[in-house]
């Protein structure tokens, strides 16, 4: 079952990753994506911090369909975060 589009929380520049959320049968599911699975996806490298929220704007469709497929797969437990790094984008 898909996953619905929620929110974006933005940036995370600790774990070099862009954070949103999206929700399942109104349950919030906590995502993520890497900056490299993100430039991969734009074909660059290297976007700085200020640019991640605009590229994740520009890939937010094909993001979301990874991380609803990604949670189809996973294991179901409360606090689960998807996690999409490069070596899914060969999906």
């Amino acid at each position: 079952m898909p996953l619905a589009r929620d929110r974006i929380i933005g940036h995370d520049l600790e774990r070099l990753a862009f954070r949103f959320t999206m929700t399942n049968d109104g349950d919030v599911v906590h995502c993520q994506i890497s900056d490299a699975a993100m430039d991969e996806l734009a074909g660059m490298q290297g976007t700085e911090s200020s640019a991640r929220q605009t590229q994740f704007m520009s890939l937010r469709e094909t993001i979301e369909r990874l991380a609803s497929e990604l949670y189809d797969e996973a294991p179901r437990f409360k606090g689960y975060v998807v996690r999409i790094f490069t070596r899914h984008l060969g999906r």
